[in-house]
This record gives C-alpha cells, sequence and structure tokens, in this order.
C-alpha cells in the first residue's frame, strides 16, 4: 500500500477556513446585516485585480515571457498575486513550466489533469506531493535577475497579510463596516480568485473542444473564459504558450489580451509576442482533419473519403503556405528601399490573386469539414 505524503496544513486550514467565512458565515451576515453596493463594487474590483494579477503577471508575463512590462506593472501584478494568495510569482511560474514541459505526465506534471479533477483543481496542493522539488527554482532564473519579482518572493507572507487583511480592514474602515468588508473583499474574494484560477488546471483540461492539438488534455472553453479573464483558451495555449493572447480573435473573451494591447499603447508593455498565423491555421487544419478522419472510419467508403479528405487537405496546405510565403515577401519589400517600385506593385497584384485563390481553398475546406462536424 502506498503512503500518502504528509498534510500541508497551513494550506488545508486555508482552503477551509476561507470557504466557510464565503459559504456559510457571509450569507448569514448578509441576511441580518445587508450588504450595500459598495461592498459588490469592491468585491468586484478586488477580484478583477487579482485575478488579472495572476493572467497578466504570473502567468503570461513571468511564466510563459509573452510581453515585456514597465516596472509598475511588474510592481502591481505582484502585490495583486500576494493578494490572490497563490504563492509568490517565482514559485508560481516555476510550477507552470514544469506543468507545460511534462503536462499530462502523472510523475512529473504537479497539476496532472490525468490524476482526476479533484487532484489537479486543489489535491495536489493539500499534501506534499511535489515536496521534492519544492525549492528548485532552477528553471526561473531569468525570473532571479528581476527585483521585483525577489523582493516579492522574499517577502511573500508580510505581503500577501498585508494585502489580504489591510486591503479589507482599510475599505471596512472607510465604509463603516469593518466585518462586512472582511467578508466580502477578504474571504468571498479569495475563494472566488481560487477557485476560478484551479479551474484552469481541472476544468480547462476536462471540459470543452480541442481545435488546434490533442497531444494533451487542455480544451478551449468560452464560459471558463469568461470566468477566468481570457484564460479559458487552454487548448490553443498549450500548443502556442509564447502567445501573448489566449483568445486569438476579436470575438474571443479575452480582457488580458486587451489589457496587455491597451499597455502598450502608453508604454506600459512592449514587445507583445504573437504565434505565426501560418503555424495557428495549419495547427486547425491538421485537427480538423483528424475528426474528419475519426467520423468517416465507420462509413463503407471510408478508405475513398479518406484519399478524397487527404488530397483537399494537401491542396490546401499548399495554398495555405504559398499565401503566406507571398505575403511575407510583400511585408520584406515594404522595408527593403532597394525594390523598385514597380516590382512592388507586381507583387502586390500576385498577392492579391493568391489571397483569393487562399479564401476560396480554405472556405472549400471549411465547407467540407461542417459536412462531418
Amino acid at each position: 500500500m502506498t503512503t500518502k505524503p504528509p498534510v500541508i496544513w497551513l494550506n488545508v486550514a486555508i482552503f477551509s477556513l476561507s470557504f466557510i467565512l464565503a459559504a456559510v458565515v457571509t450569507p448569514w451576515f448578509g441576511w441580518h446585516f445587508g450588504f450595500g453596493a459598495e461592498h459588490w463594487v469592491w468585491l468586484i474590483v478586488c477580484f478583477s485585480f487579482c485575478n488579472l494579477s495572476i493572467t497578466m503577471g504570473y502567468h503570461r508575463l513571468w511564466s510563459h515571457k509573452t510581453f515585456e512590462a514597465h516596472w509598475l506593472v511588474r510592481l502591481l501584478c505582484a502585490l495583486g498575486g500576494a493578494f490572490a494568495l497563490q504563492n509568490s510569482a517565482l514559485h508560481w511560474s516555476s510550477d507552470h513550466r514544469v506543468h507545460h514541459k511534462f503536462v499530462d505526465q502523472n510523475d512529473k506534471d504537479p497539476y496532472s489533469a490525468k490524476k482526476g479533477f479533484w487532484y489537479s483543481h486543489i489535491g495536489w496542493m493539500l499534501r506534499h506531493y511535489n515536496q521534492a522539488v519544492y525549492d528548485d527554482y532552477s528553471n526561473c532564473r531569468d525570473l532571479q535577475k528581476d527585483k521585483i519579482v525577489m523582493w516579492q518572493h522574499r517577502y511573500y507572507v508580510p505581503l500577501a497579510v498585508l494585502m489580504n487583511i489591510g486591503v479589507p480592514l482599510l475599505l471596512g474602515v472607510i465604509y463603516n463596516d469593518i466585518i462586512g468588508m472582511l467578508l466580502m473583499v477578504g474571504a468571498v474574494r479569495l475563494v472566488l480568485n481560487h477557485h476560478t484560477t484551479f479551474f484552469i488546471n481541472s476544468l480547462a483540461h476536462i471540459w470543452g473542444s480541442q481545435p488546434y492539438t490533442n497531444k494533451n488534455t487542455a480544451r478551449d472553453n468560452g464560459v471558463l473564459a469568461f470566468f477566468t479573464f481570457g484564460e479559458g483558451y487552454h487548448n490553443y495555449h498549450h500548443i502556442f504558450e509564447n502567445d501573448y493572447r489566449n483568445g486569438i480573435y476579436w470575438w474571443q473573451y479575452d480582457p488580458t489580451k486587451w489589457l496587455i494591447k491597451a499597455c502598450s499603447w502608453v508604454g506600459l508593455t512592449k514587445k507583445l509576442r504573437k504565434a505565426p498565423p501560418l503555424k495557428i491555421e495549419k495547427a486547425r487544419a491538421q485537427m480538423a482533419l483528424v475528426y474528419v478522419q475519426s467520423r468517416i472510419l465507420s462509413l463503407p467508403n471510408h478508405v475513398v473519403l479518406m484519399n478524397s479528405f487527404q488530397n483537399e487537405f494537401d491542396a490546401f496546405m499548399s495554398e495555405l503556405h504559398n499565401y503566406y510565403d507571398i505575403k511575407r515577401q510583400l511585408l520584406e519589400s515594404k522595408k527593403n528601399l532597394a525594390f523598385k517600385k514597380y516590382e512592388r506593385s507586381m507583387l502586390k497584384v500576385r498577392y492579391e490573386q493568391v489571397k483569393l485563390d487562399f479564401v476560396e481553398k480554405r472556405n472549400r475546406w471549411n465547407r467540407i469539414v461542417s459536412q462531418y462536424a
């Protein structure tokens, strides 16, 4: 019989106490004394500040280096991360990089989804499953050069206490309701911050679609994206982790992406990284082919259909590469001062024709795939 690792009683106490305060004491208090608009407004403000500090700071800035940020942005994310009570940015990023490197490998992924919902959601933090590598930050040497990251790591406990007790207490004094603010901005906000973040490790590896890759359990889920400030597009993220966006289309809800972009307009962020469009299109087409092939296997003429779909896919891939190649040439010609005006105009005409052919081929491919969706 395998002996389970020792319980981390501090984590058990924090999760249990905050949940009881949020789920039992807060409704009782609200029933007897009521909550005003200020309680709800500050709950939303602080919840958003904490989650954005995790998604923008801990995740996309520090874990994946998808952009660079001004010291003020990094400081605010460090404070918000301490407020969210999810360990230091250094420790969080180290765990997350291991997760991406060894995703779904039960012996190496610190919160492997293949160990079940409970384990990946919260169970991995209740026992010393990863005690052997708890202080090993060798995969974050780059972050150890960031003074704000190291300052937050060194003083994480007092910062966490200051933010989680001090902020609700200050608001309580301002609005003359210390208990109400401690419950709403302290306990309820903390539980919401914890579990919406934890859903990315658990639900986002169980519930949703896989439009980009099926090589791991990560899923895209628009519902989760709403509650996690854009992190729900997790299937995309696991194949293009160095992209500052998770929701790459304008209609996908990703406020973290919008905030990072908006900050770049005023010089607070820079060097925003994106995955190459060619690779994104190719990944989607390859997964569509996989789904189509799996659906036609049971049909009597599946061999003929398989060959037909493969030919359509190959033709689409050829047009895809051709389009992005000519597009690259056109962009390079604009930067090259020696490029003659006549040659550039001819290249532009060719680009427009190739673009029409590409759009037509892509629409044809999408129509064929939609028949078996």
